[in-house]
C-alpha cells in the first residue's frame, strides 16, 4: 500500500486561498493571477525546512568594530544608574583627604569616564601608530620614492590650540550650569514641599478632618518620587509608590500619562474637600505653583539639551586635531608621537567627557536620597504635631491671665 504524500506547506496555504470562506477574489478566468499566487506562496521560506537560514545573523566587520564602543557605553550606562547619596561629615573628610590623588589613581580602571574613553583614544593611538610607521618606511626607502613623508609645520597647531582650549572650557562650563539649575530646582522644590507640609498640619484642626489631612501628606510625600521617576529614565514608579499611597490611588495614577501632575491634582482636589476658611485654604492653593515650576524647569533640562551645533562642533574639532597631530608632530618627536597623541587624546577627551555626562543633571543628583528626606521630615512633622501641640498647650494653661503677663515674668517684675 503506496503511503500518502503529505501535503506541502505551499499547498496548504494556496487551498486556504480557494476554499476561504472571504478568500481574496481572484478572477476565475484569470489563471495567470492564480499561478502567480501560487508562485509568491510556494516560495516563501517555511520554519520546518532544512534550507531556513538561522535567526543569528553572521558578524560582520561593522559589528566586530562596535564591540568596543558597545562595552563602552554599556559601562557608563551602568554608572548613570548608579544611586547617588548625600555627604555626610565623614564624607566630605574623605573628599579633601591628601591621599585622595593616589585612591583616585588606583580606581582609574573603575571610572566610567575613563572606561568610555577607550574606543576614541584606541582609534586616534592607531593612527598615530600607522602615521608613525609610514613615516619610517619611507625615511628607511622601503617605499617607492614618490611616497611623501607626512609632516607639516606646527604654526596652525600654535594658532588654533586657544580655539580649542575654549571651546571645551565654554562646553563643560555650560553642562556644569545645567547641572546647577538642576540642582537649585530641586533645592527650592524641596524647601517648598517642606513647606506647604508644615502648612497643612498648622491649618487643618477639624477632627473630621483628619483622614484627608493623612492623605493630601501621602500626596506631597509622592509628589518628587513621581517627579524623579518622570525625569530618570528606567525607574519603576510602581514599586517606588507601593508603599506611600494607596492600591486605588496608585492605580489612577499609574494609569495617567503625567504621574506629577496627577498627584497635584490629587492634592488640589483635596484641599477643597477640607474643612476650613477660603482664605487659608487659597494661601495652600497658590503653594502649589512652585510644584508646577519645578516640574517645568526638570522637563526643560530634560527636553532641551545644549545646542546641538555647540557639542558638534567640538567632537568634530577633537577629531580633526587629533588625526592630524601625528602628521604636526613628526619632525619634532618621530616615533615619540605615538605616546603624544594617546595623552593628548585621553586628556582632551576626557574633560568633552565630563562636560556630556554633566549635561543631563538628573542622574548625578542624589535625588531618591531628596525625596527620602522629605518623606523623613514630613513623617517626624505628622509625629511630633501632638506632642508640640500638648507643649504648647500647657504653657498657655501656665500663662496668667492678669495683664496679659506670664507668671515668670510677673514674679520678675514684682521683686
Amino acid at each position: 500500500m503506496a503511503t500518502p504524500i503529505p501535503p506541502s506547506p505551499c499547498s496548504s496555504q494556496l487551498s486556504l486561498l480557494k476554499f476561504h470562506p472571504n478568500p481574496l477574489q481572484f478572477p476565475s478566468k484569470n489563471e495567470n493571477l492564480h499561478k502567480l499566487a501560487k508562485l509568491v506562496l510556494c516560495s516563501q521560506p517555511t520554519k520546518n525546512t532544512s534550507s531556513s537560514l538561522p535567526n543569528d545573523r553572521e558578524p560582520t566587520l561593522f559589528s566586530i568594530l562596535r564591540v568596543i564602543p558597545d562595552w563602552a557605553d554599556a559601562v557608563k550606562e551602568r554608572g548613570m544608574k548608579q544611586k547617588r547619596y548625600l555627604y555626610d561629615h565623614e564624607n566630605w573628610v574623605q573628599h579633601r583627604s591628601s591621599f585622595r590623588h593616589v585612591r583616585h589613581f588606583l580606581s582609574s580602571l573603575s571610572s566610567r569616564v575613563i572606561l568610555s574613553l577607550i574606543p576614541p583614544v584606541i582609534v586616534f593611538t592607531s593612527v598615530a601608530a600607522i602615521v608613525a610607521g609610514y613615516n619610517t618606511a619611507v625615511s628607511m626607502h622601503w617605499l617607492p620614492e614618490f611616497f611623501p613623508v607626512l609632516s607639516a609645520s606646527s604654526l596652525p597647531y600654535q594658532l588654533t590650540a586657544p580655539a580649542l582650549a575654549l571651546l571645551l572650557v565654554f562646553r563643560t562650563e555650560a553642562s556644569y550650569s545645567r547641572f546647577e539649575e538642576g540642582k537649585k530646582a530641586w533645592t527650592k522644590m524641596t524647601a517648598a514641599i517642606n513647606d506647604f507640609a508644615t502648612q497643612v498640619i498648622a491649618s487643618v484642626k477639624s477632627p473630621s478632618d483628619a483622614a484627608l489631612k493623612n492623605a493630601i501628606l501621602r500626596y506631597i510625600i509622592a509628589f518628587p518620587v513621581a517627579l524623579k521617576c518622570h525625569i530618570v529614565y528606567d525607574s519603576d514608579i510602581a514599586k517606588d509608590l507601593q508603599n506611600m499611597l494607596e492600591s486605588d490611588d496608585l492605580a489612577v495614577v499609574l494609569s495617567s500619562k503625567h504621574h506629577p501632575n496627577c498627584i497635584l491634582e490629587f492634592i488640589s482636589q483635596s484641599l477643597q474637600l477640607l474643612d476650613m476658611e477660603d482664605t487659608k485654604r487659597h494661601l495652600l492653593v497658590s503653594k502649589l505653583s512652585c510644584f508646577h515650576e519645578g516640574i517645568g524647569v526638570c522637563e526643560q533640562l530634560m527636553g532641551i539639551p545644549i545646542p546641538l551645533s555647540y557639542t558638534q562642533l567640538t567632537s568634530r574639532f577633537l577629531v580633526m586635531w587629533h588625526f592630524t597631530l601625528p602628521i604636526i608632530l613628526w619632525d619634532d618627536c618621530h616615533w615619540i608621537v605615538v605616546p603624544a597623541t594617546f595623552i593628548s587624546a585621553a586628556s582632551l577627551f576626557c574633560i568633552e567627557e565630563v562636560g556630556v555626562l554633566i549635561e543631563e543633571p538628573f542622574s548625578m543628583l542624589a535625588l531618591d536620597e531628596l525625596c527620602y528626606m522629605v518623606q523623613r521630615n514630613i513623617e517626624e512633622a505628622m509625629v511630633n504635631e501632638p506632642l508640640i501641640q500638648a507643649r504648647v498647650k500647657t504653657k498657655t494653661e501656665r500663662t496668667h491671665a492678669k495683664n496679659g503677663w506670664p507668671a515668670s515674668l510677673e514674679r520678675t517684675q514684682t521683686s
